[in-house]
């Protein structure tokens, strides 16, 4: 993802922690309007990505620069444009919620109040109740209204629905699409709940390792990969397949069900007619892409 208004860009991160290498030689650029979906395991490196963006973190080498300043000189300028939702973000347990909000909202001019109020009806947050004493999904749920509430440009989301209800998390994939309509902001969310992801990006970062295997549009993922079902039409299903790219098989005499990359449709109708098969072909959905992009 190449722009020359990118907001965020890296060349050449490294970072390691004693024997891990969390990133592997880096290069990224992140333009303005999109909601991307950061995939990949524990450990791929998505979280230590995230911190290097904001600073929290400093590369080994190369460089990362936020808003057209390098990350480890962020001012309080640049870092009121961004929104971060940490998985082990800490909140002052001490603070009542409303006590919490009204202190974090001081910091910022252009505070939402609607936006505020809006949400706290949305998602039941009961603001009387001290910070502590919330359940995780409750606390997550301020953490994200304290993240979300000053509209920055930069929202960045690491598992931020992880502790919420299945209703709860689905209002929150509602907000993250009326947000993005302003289209000078940016969504990253990292989440293992691909099947929520899918439904808003449009564009998707999956790392292994370190390393970034795909960086594209979420269009493009789609149609990198099919899975398609061959039955024979008479007889035993020849015992190899015309098919390359194999990336999964499945197979009986009669029937074989693929995952196959890089094929058109009617690449892959042709080949079936061939060998006297029928043939039935259906998208992957993100978590598959993914076990077929990481395989």
């Amino acid at each position: 993802m190449t722009n020359a208004n990118s907001i965020v860009q890296l060349r050449s991160v490294s970072r390691r922690f004693a024997r891990t290498q969390a990133l592997d030689n880096i290069d990224l650029d992140i333009s303005p309007g999109k909601i991307i979906g950061l995939l990949g395991a524990n450990g791929a490196g998505k979280s230590t990505l995230l911190r290097h963006i904001i600073g929290l973190y400093l590369p080994d080498n190369g460089q990362c620069t936020t808003f057209g300043t390098d990350a480890a000189r962020l001012t309080p300028t640049e870092l009121a444009r961004i929104g971060y939702v940490h998985q082990e973000g800490e909140l002052l347990h001490w603070m009542s919620v409303k006590q919490l909000i009204r202190y974090v909202s001081a910091y910022y001019s252009n505070w939402n109040s609607q936006l505020e109020e809006k949400y706290i009806d949305d998602f039941d947050i009961s603001i009387k109740d001290r910070v502590g004493a919330l359940s995780p999904g409750q606390r997550q749920k301020l953490a994200i209204l304290l993240a979300i509430a000053f509209e920055p440009e930069l929202l960045i989301l690491d598992e931020p629905a992880s502790a919420l209800d299945p209703i709860a998390r689905s209002r929150f994939l509602d907000l993250l699409l009326h947000i993005i309509q302003d289209e000078n902001r940016t969504i990253i969310i990292s989440s293992h709940i691909l099947s929520d992801v899918e439904k808003v990006i449009d564009h998707t970062l999956i790392m292994r390792k370190g390393k970034i295997l795909r960086d594209c549009s979420f269009d493009t993922l789609r149609e990198e990969f099919v899975k398609a079902t061959i039955t024979s039409l008479n007889g035993d299903l020849p015992a190899e397949l015309p098919f390359e790219n194999i990336v999964d098989c499945q197979r009986n005499n009669t029937k074989a069900v693929l995952t196959v990359q890089k094929y058109s449709q009617d690449q892959l109708h042709d080949k079936a007619k061939a060998i006297n098969c029928d043939i039935e072909i259906r998208p992957l959905s993100l978590e598959e892409i993914y076990k077929a992009v990481v395989s």
